[in-house]
Protein backbone atom coordinates (compact mmCIF):
# COMPACT_ATOMS: atom_id res chain seq x y z
CA UNK A 1 0.00 0.00 0.00
CA UNK A 2 1.34 2.99 -1.06
CA UNK A 3 1.18 6.31 1.55
CA UNK A 4 1.11 9.91 1.33
CA UNK A 5 -0.37 12.86 3.49
CA UNK A 6 -1.49 10.41 6.61
CA UNK A 7 -3.42 8.95 3.37
CA UNK A 8 -3.44 4.72 2.41
CA UNK A 9 -3.85 4.69 -1.58
CA UNK A 10 -3.96 1.32 -2.32
CA UNK A 11 -1.36 0.06 -5.77
CA UNK A 12 -3.00 -3.30 -6.54
CA UNK A 13 -6.03 -5.21 -7.31
CA UNK A 14 -5.60 -7.00 -4.17
CA UNK A 15 -5.07 -3.91 -2.01
CA UNK A 16 -8.44 -2.77 -3.63
CA UNK A 17 -9.96 -5.58 -3.09
CA UNK A 18 -10.39 -5.61 0.49
CA UNK A 19 -14.42 -7.19 1.10
CA UNK A 20 -14.69 -4.57 3.92
CA UNK A 21 -14.14 -1.43 1.20
CA UNK A 22 -15.61 -2.87 -1.46
CA UNK A 23 -19.19 -3.13 -3.43
CA UNK A 24 -20.46 -5.06 -6.63
CA UNK A 25 -22.44 -3.21 -8.84
CA UNK A 26 -24.46 -5.67 -10.71
CA UNK A 27 -25.36 -3.20 -14.03
CA UNK A 28 -28.75 -4.10 -15.91
CA UNK A 29 -28.67 -7.86 -16.27
CA UNK A 30 -32.47 -7.97 -17.30
CA UNK A 31 -34.36 -10.28 -19.48
CA UNK A 32 -34.84 -7.31 -22.58
CA UNK A 33 -31.10 -6.30 -21.96
CA UNK A 34 -29.81 -9.74 -22.26
CA UNK A 35 -31.61 -10.41 -25.19
CA UNK A 36 -29.86 -7.60 -27.36
CA UNK A 37 -26.83 -9.27 -26.38
CA UNK A 38 -24.65 -10.98 -29.29
CA UNK A 39 -22.34 -13.38 -26.41
CA UNK A 40 -25.37 -12.87 -23.73
CA UNK A 41 -23.90 -16.82 -22.31
CA UNK A 42 -20.33 -15.59 -21.80
CA UNK A 43 -21.45 -12.42 -20.38
CA UNK A 44 -24.21 -14.07 -17.74
CA UNK A 45 -21.34 -17.07 -16.92
CA UNK A 46 -18.45 -14.80 -16.26
CA UNK A 47 -21.02 -11.77 -14.21
CA UNK A 48 -22.50 -15.58 -11.81
CA UNK A 49 -19.05 -16.55 -11.26
CA UNK A 50 -18.10 -12.83 -10.20
CA UNK A 51 -20.94 -12.51 -8.50
CA UNK A 52 -20.44 -16.21 -6.50
CA UNK A 53 -16.90 -14.94 -5.50
CA UNK A 54 -18.45 -11.61 -3.92
CA UNK A 55 -20.60 -13.58 -1.89
CA UNK A 56 -18.26 -16.03 -0.65
CA UNK A 57 -16.04 -13.00 0.45
CA UNK A 58 -18.93 -11.20 1.76
CA UNK A 59 -18.84 -8.19 -0.55
CA UNK A 60 -22.07 -5.98 -0.40
CA UNK A 61 -23.59 -6.67 -3.72
CA UNK A 62 -26.19 -4.03 -4.97
CA UNK A 63 -27.82 -5.01 -8.51
CA UNK A 64 -29.41 -2.53 -10.94
CA UNK A 65 -32.48 -1.96 -12.88
CA UNK A 66 -32.92 0.36 -16.03
CA UNK A 67 -36.74 1.58 -15.98
CA UNK A 68 -38.88 3.88 -17.16
CA UNK A 69 -41.65 6.22 -16.66
CA UNK A 70 -44.86 6.15 -18.38
CA UNK A 71 -44.71 8.38 -21.42
CA UNK A 72 -47.31 10.61 -19.83
CA UNK A 73 -44.38 11.42 -16.76
CA UNK A 74 -41.65 11.39 -19.20
CA UNK A 75 -40.03 14.89 -19.29
CA UNK A 76 -38.28 16.54 -22.58
CA UNK A 77 -34.80 14.83 -22.27
CA UNK A 78 -36.72 10.87 -21.59
CA UNK A 79 -38.86 11.73 -24.48
CA UNK A 80 -36.35 12.67 -26.62
CA UNK A 81 -33.81 9.67 -25.86
CA UNK A 82 -36.44 7.37 -26.60
CA UNK A 83 -37.37 8.48 -29.74
CA UNK A 84 -34.08 8.56 -31.06
CA UNK A 85 -33.60 4.68 -29.11
CA UNK A 86 -36.95 3.32 -30.50
CA UNK A 87 -36.11 5.16 -33.91
CA UNK A 88 -39.14 7.20 -33.87
CA UNK A 89 -40.18 10.44 -35.88
CA UNK A 90 -42.18 11.90 -32.98
CA UNK A 91 -42.09 12.28 -29.01
CA UNK A 92 -45.87 11.20 -29.61
CA UNK A 93 -44.45 7.90 -30.48
CA UNK A 94 -42.95 6.92 -27.81
CA UNK A 95 -43.61 4.08 -25.46
CA UNK A 96 -42.22 3.14 -22.12
CA UNK A 97 -39.93 0.46 -22.63
CA UNK A 98 -38.80 -1.36 -19.23
CA UNK A 99 -41.80 -0.60 -17.35
CA UNK A 100 -41.13 -1.85 -13.68
CA UNK A 101 -43.09 -5.24 -13.72
CA UNK A 102 -43.33 -5.91 -17.36
CA UNK A 103 -41.50 -9.55 -17.43
CA UNK A 104 -38.75 -8.13 -20.12
CA UNK A 105 -37.87 -5.47 -17.13
CA UNK A 106 -37.00 -7.80 -15.04
CA UNK A 107 -33.52 -9.18 -13.91
CA UNK A 108 -32.30 -12.77 -15.40
CA UNK A 109 -33.14 -15.55 -13.30
CA UNK A 110 -29.43 -16.80 -12.97
CA UNK A 111 -28.71 -13.49 -10.96
CA UNK A 112 -31.73 -13.54 -8.49
CA UNK A 113 -30.85 -11.38 -5.11
CA UNK A 114 -30.55 -12.97 -1.84
CA UNK A 115 -32.55 -11.44 1.16
CA UNK A 116 -29.33 -9.52 2.11
CA UNK A 117 -28.80 -7.89 -1.66
CA UNK A 118 -30.73 -5.10 -3.16
CA UNK A 119 -32.05 -3.80 -6.14
CA UNK A 120 -32.00 -0.26 -7.09
CA UNK A 121 -34.14 1.29 -9.95
CA UNK A 122 -33.28 4.05 -12.23
CA UNK A 123 -34.06 6.31 -15.29
CA UNK A 124 -30.24 7.26 -15.86
CA UNK A 125 -27.46 5.72 -17.53
CA UNK A 126 -24.85 6.49 -13.89
CA UNK A 127 -26.32 4.20 -11.25
CA UNK A 128 -25.09 7.19 -8.78
CA UNK A 129 -27.03 9.64 -10.47
CA UNK A 130 -30.24 10.71 -8.49
CA UNK A 131 -30.48 7.30 -6.82
CA UNK A 132 -29.87 6.40 -3.39
CA UNK A 133 -26.41 4.39 -3.81
CA UNK A 134 -24.14 6.96 -3.25
CA UNK A 135 -25.71 7.47 0.36
CA UNK A 136 -25.71 3.51 0.69
CA UNK A 137 -21.83 3.66 0.03
CA UNK A 138 -20.57 5.91 1.84
CA UNK A 139 -22.43 5.27 5.21
CA UNK A 140 -20.80 1.42 4.95
CA UNK A 141 -17.09 3.18 3.98
CA UNK A 142 -16.92 1.84 0.81
CA UNK A 143 -13.87 3.37 -0.95
CA UNK A 144 -14.01 0.90 -4.22
CA UNK A 145 -17.01 0.03 -6.75
CA UNK A 146 -16.57 -3.23 -8.95
CA UNK A 147 -18.69 -3.15 -12.10
CA UNK A 148 -20.31 -6.10 -14.25
CA UNK A 149 -23.47 -6.12 -16.45
CA UNK A 150 -24.71 -4.95 -19.52
CA UNK A 151 -23.93 -2.59 -21.88
CA UNK A 152 -20.53 -1.45 -21.63
CA UNK A 153 -21.19 1.61 -23.77
CA UNK A 154 -24.49 3.04 -22.23
CA UNK A 155 -24.35 2.12 -18.98
CA UNK A 156 -20.89 0.92 -17.43
CA UNK A 157 -18.35 3.90 -18.82
CA UNK A 158 -20.51 6.51 -17.33
CA UNK A 159 -20.95 5.19 -13.94
CA UNK A 160 -17.16 4.15 -13.66
CA UNK A 161 -16.75 8.00 -14.80
CA UNK A 162 -19.02 9.34 -12.15
CA UNK A 163 -17.99 6.68 -9.80
CA UNK A 164 -14.12 8.15 -10.02
CA UNK A 165 -15.54 11.68 -10.12
CA UNK A 166 -17.30 10.89 -6.30
CA UNK A 167 -14.09 9.65 -5.11
CA UNK A 168 -14.47 5.85 -5.47
CA UNK A 169 -11.80 3.43 -7.23
CA UNK A 170 -13.93 1.95 -10.07
CA UNK A 171 -13.13 -1.63 -10.37
CA UNK A 172 -14.33 -2.79 -14.78
CA UNK A 173 -14.31 -6.72 -14.63
CA UNK A 174 -14.06 -6.35 -18.50
CA UNK A 175 -15.10 -9.86 -19.62
CA UNK A 176 -17.94 -9.92 -17.32
CA UNK A 177 -19.57 -7.01 -19.21
CA UNK A 178 -21.79 -7.34 -22.62
CA UNK A 179 -22.03 -4.50 -25.37
CA UNK A 180 -25.00 -3.87 -27.33
CA UNK A 181 -22.32 -2.31 -29.89
CA UNK A 182 -18.73 -4.26 -29.76
CA UNK A 183 -17.15 -0.71 -31.31
CA UNK A 184 -18.52 1.65 -29.08
CA UNK A 185 -18.19 -0.59 -26.43
CA UNK A 186 -13.97 -0.81 -27.20
CA UNK A 187 -14.22 2.93 -27.29
CA UNK A 188 -15.20 3.04 -23.92
CA UNK A 189 -12.60 0.72 -22.66
CA UNK A 190 -10.34 2.62 -24.41
CA UNK A 191 -11.56 6.14 -22.91
CA UNK A 192 -11.64 4.52 -19.57
CA UNK A 193 -7.82 3.38 -20.22
CA UNK A 194 -6.69 6.41 -21.30
CA UNK A 195 -8.50 8.43 -18.41
CA UNK A 196 -6.47 6.24 -15.71
CA UNK A 197 -8.84 6.60 -12.75
CA UNK A 198 -10.84 3.41 -13.23
CA UNK A 199 -8.97 -0.54 -12.72
CA UNK A 200 -9.52 -2.71 -15.86
CA UNK A 201 -9.18 -6.50 -15.04
CA UNK A 202 -10.86 -9.89 -16.14
CA UNK A 203 -13.14 -11.59 -13.59
CA UNK A 204 -10.23 -14.74 -12.96
CA UNK A 205 -7.85 -12.07 -11.89
CA UNK A 206 -11.01 -10.45 -10.08
CA UNK A 207 -11.83 -13.72 -8.52
CA UNK A 208 -8.10 -14.37 -7.51
CA UNK A 209 -7.54 -10.87 -6.21
CA UNK A 210 -10.66 -10.90 -4.21
CA UNK A 211 -10.31 -14.15 -3.03
CA UNK A 212 -6.46 -13.37 -1.72
CA UNK A 213 -7.74 -10.00 0.35
CA UNK A 214 -10.89 -11.74 2.15
CA UNK A 215 -8.50 -14.00 2.85
CA UNK A 216 -6.22 -11.27 4.61
CA UNK A 217 -9.26 -9.46 5.95
CA UNK A 218 -10.31 -12.67 7.78
CA UNK A 219 -6.90 -14.45 8.86
CA UNK A 220 -8.95 -17.43 10.22
CA UNK A 221 -11.00 -17.91 7.02
CA UNK A 222 -10.40 -21.48 5.76
CA UNK A 223 -8.10 -21.18 2.52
Amino acid sequence: MDERNGLAVPRSLEELCDPRRLALLVYDMQVGILGQIRDRERVIGQAVGVVEAARAAGVRTYFLRHVTLPVELMGASQLRMWRAWQGKERAADVVSAFPPDAPHTQLIPELRPTEREAVLDKLTMSAFESTWLDLALRDCGITTVALIGCAMEIGIEPTARHAADLGYVPIVVTDACGAGNEEAAHRSLESLRFAGDSVLTTADDFRAALKSAAQQARPDRPA
